[in-house]
């Protein structure tokens, strides 16, 4: 069979119909290499949006498996209304749904995760058209069942296409040309990478870097496939998000990520003994609540003060769940701060370099910008600070490690 390239494209880039002419302006260049096309697409922008905001008005707390039912209508819409459009100009294509193929998922609606995809029914198709136009976000759970990725899941939908089909890569389209070292609404010395490492891409969208879903990296990842990250409106390459070679390791910092989705608890005077870090963390865990960031004071009088950071989202459970178990973990005090956000400097070449740390903490000083906590991996070094010192810390760090 002829090669096949798989383009998955976001909801700015099918929003109308002149944005979906662009889309098969894409869509006809490997075709005109003879290549069969698989093209994934999102719902247009604010679509998703809109079908959230009807379920409130017919239910105040909707059933997950029906909101799935719901929302998935929005790709349904696009890949339907593009196959048409498409069909018109010339081009032999069909529309496929999740169900359609299948792309099973389990059961957990609304944060599913893709078990399998019917490679070889797909490649069945593509004896017959030469594009065909998938619904992202979606899949089928064992029970019949349409189910949903998450938010985002559009990129995963993609990526495991092209990892089903052993396509060597996966062109993701969206309204910004590439991977930035920043944030470049922040820092004007924000520069477009030609390549990122899958492990730094993670950091990335961890930090709320919304070029990828962070689930689609990890797939990328898992299955080797590299992943183009480029502009619709343009024809100039994008980023490469692939594995780390030795002109990646030989940078020292790749990019400078940013999150302001970040809330502080601290639990004053606890007492010191064995036990007690999991009388407080296991019921946060229990509650499907993220903890990232962990620090323990030294002990006094054998009590201790505990600090650690959530989702601004997640804060008033995580309190109220504290306040619970008061007399069991024995504190004194329970405080908390949403005014907080955290910065990470970021690059697999970290690994091989000494100094990250302290030319980092030297910069922040030398601006006057306090840091509360830190936590550190191979490959990032992340600073918890005033929120109002965001995008000051983000230009000075961009500036001391990337100019």
């Amino acid at each position: 069979m002829n090669n096949i390239v798989v383009q998955k494209f976001g909801g700015t880039s099918v929003r109308n119909l002149e944005c979906m002419r662009q889309v098969l302006n894409n869509v006809r260049r490997p075709l005109a290499n003879g290549d069969k096309v698989i093209v994934v697409l999102s719902a247009m922008a604010g679509e998703t949006n809109r079908l959230i905001a009807l379920s409130r008005q017919w239910s105040q707390t909707p059933d997950l498996a029906e909101m799935d039912s719901l929302v998935s209508t929005g790709e349904q819409i696009s890949v339907a209304l593009f196959a048409m459009m498409a069909k018109d100009e010339g081009v032999k294509c069909r529309s496929v749904l999740g169900f359609q193929i299948p792309i099973e998922t389990d059961a957990s609606h609304g944060k599913a995760r893709i078990e399998s995809i019917d490679d070889e029914k797909l490649r069945k198709m593509l004896e017959t058209y030469d594009v065909l136009v998938v619904a992202g976000f979606q899949g089928v759970d064992a029970g019949g069942r349409i189910s949903t990725l998450g938010r985002g899941g559009s990129d995963t939908s993609a990526v495991a296409v092209a990892a089903a089909l052993h396509a060597e890569m996966c062109e993701i389209y969206t309204d910004v040309p590439g991977v930035f070292t920043t944030d470049p609404n922040i820092c004007a010395e924000a520069r477009k990478l030609d390549r990122i490492a899958y492990d730094e891409m993670l950091e990335m969208a961890s930090m709320g870097a919304k070029v990828l879903q962070i689930r689609s990296v990890e797939f990328a990842k898992k299955y080797n496939v590299k992943v183009h990250v480029r502009s619709t409106f343009s024809d100039e390459p994008g980023t490469i998000v692939t594995q780390e070679d030795e002109i990646m390791e030989a940078v020292q910092v790749s990019g400078v990520a940013y999150d302001k989705d970040q809330a502080q608890v601290t639990l004053v005077g606890v007492i010191d003994e064995p036990g007690v870090c999991a009388s407080i963390f296991v019921p946060i865990a229990d509650k499907q609540i993220l903890v990232d960031m962990i620090v323990q004071n030294p002990s006094r009088e054998g009590r201790t003060d505990i600090t650690f950071t959530v989702t601004r989202a997640d804060l008033d459970a995580t309190l109220k769940l504290m306040e619970g178990l008061k007399n069991e973990i024995g504190y004194k005090a329970l405080l908390s701060d949403k005014s907080v956000a955290k910065v990470s400097v970021i690059g697999v070449g970290m690994r091989n370099h000494s100094g990250v740390a302290s030319k980092a903490f030297r910069a922040m000083h030398d601006e006057n910008i306090n840091i509360l906590m830190i936590s550190t991996s191979e490959i990032k070094l992340s600073c918890l600070i005033e929120d109002k010192y965001t995008e000051l810390a983000v230009r000075t760090l961009h500036q001391a490690f990337i100019g």
